[in-house]
């Protein structure tokens, strides 16, 4: 079993890295986080021309029909360079869930635009704080309408459309549960963006009112395909999160090695060889972790549920692990605005919440561990 990527899958990150670091220097996530803007709508251009967008969605809608591989390679990628922009959104979720369930009319209507970047998507899921269960969602689906309040939506505010968990039946089971695939610019439909610790990546309120909105999948379904293709879209993140890891570790390595005290170079002092040596194992941990969930996803494995959430735990342990030692290698200058330590920071306690929390991924983890440890029993 070889969970190494292949010599094309080497090439296409080196390609993905050279292309980020031209055009996504630190001072274009600065851009986004201290301007109006909510995204880089260059850089997303960019990565649509590149074919990086359709990187998983098959050439018949408009994508580059490599797989979800190559899809993780470019995860990690952005996930290093921060890139604002809203992939996770809207390609590992909402392109997700319409090639999983979508009809063919509206994998035509909408694959091709969120391959070019001329849309962009996202999944509107949790209403409250918390884990979200069948009972914690009040949106409600009837017939061709939605009602309901979803928040925090990632990249609401920007994206033209939503796939939507609502109910359709009364109960709080996972049956009761379907999804609405919504136009985000048509009536019915407002947004309120939120206050959120990076900015580079937005979130949003939305409220339906009656907004028209077409069935994705069969009723009852909704919960099912969420789970689903939420798995798959915490391997992709997790990758983000080792990109981000990888480049925190290698900032403050650098800086270790440069900054002098006490005429010598800081990193030359046991304290700060062990921090370094810390950040380095929790990274390289989340890296194993997520090339076993790359695996499973890339092959259909019924592993892939256990696999994903440790990935999901180990990388996010590992990106704010590795991110707030940064801050501390740094010592004093890490914590100014001047450095770029914060921008990785706010990035990785942003990615901690996105899919849900650390703790509802262990507690994930743990079930189903039982349910496979009891099956295999």
């Amino acid at each position: 079993m070889n969970f190494d990527f292949s010599d094309e899958q080497k090439q296409l990150r080196t390609e993905a890295r050279r292309f980020l670091e031209d055009r996504c220097p630190p001072a274009a996530v600065r851009a986004v986080l201290e301007g109006p803007e909510p995204y880089d709508r260059a850089l997303y251009a960019g990565l649509a021309e590149m074919g990086f967008l359709g990187a998983a969605i098959p050439e018949a809608y408009g994508g580059v029909g490599l797989g979800h591989l190559e899809l993780c390679v470019i995860a990690e990628e952005l996930g290093r360079a921060l890139a604002p922009v809203p992939v996770s959104s809207s390609i590992y979720l909402a392109a997700e869930f319409i090639l999983a369930a979508g009809t063919e009319a509206q994998k035509q209507a909408w694959l091709p635009r969120l391959a070019s970047g001329a849309a962009v998507g996202t999944f509107a899921f949790a209403e409250r704080a918390g884990r979200v269960t069948p009972g914690s969602i009040g949106a409600t689906g009837t017939g061709n309408l939605l009602t309901g309040v979803k928040a925090p939506v990632p990249d609401g505010d920007v994206a033209d459309v939503a796939v939507v968990a609502a109910r359709t039946a009364p109960g709080a089971d996972q049956r009761s549960i379907s999804l609405f695939l919504v136009d985000l610019n048509g009536p019915g439909v407002s947004r309120e963006t939120l206050d959120t610790i990076d900015p580079t990546r937005s979130q949003a309120r939305l409220t339906f009112q009656n907004a028209p909105a077409e069935p994705l999948g069969a009723t009852g379904e909704g919960w099912r395909l969420a789970t689903e293709v939420m798995d798959r879209a915490a391997v992709l993140m997790a990758f983000e999160q080792v990109g981000g890891a990888d480049r925190a570790l290698e900032m403050g390595r650098d800086y270790a090695l440069d900054r002098m005290a006490f005429g010598r170079p800081i990193g030359s002092f046991q304290a700060v060889k062990h921090m370094l040596a810390d950040m380095y194992v929790s990274a390289t941990l989340a890296r194993s972790n997520a090339y076993y969930g790359a695996w499973a996803l890339s092959t259909g494995s019924a592993e892939l549920p256990v696999a994903a959430a440790t990935a999901r735990v180990s990388a996010t342990q590992a990106f704010q692990h590795c991110s707030k030692n940064n801050i501390q290698v740094h010592g004093g200058m890490g914590f100014t605005w001047a450095f770029d330590c914060h921008l990785y920071y706010r990035r990785s306690n942003a990615l901690a919440l996105a899919l849900g929390s650390l703790s509802t991924w262990e507690d994930l983890l743990i079930e189903r561990m039982r349910v496979r440890n009891a099956a295999a029993a």
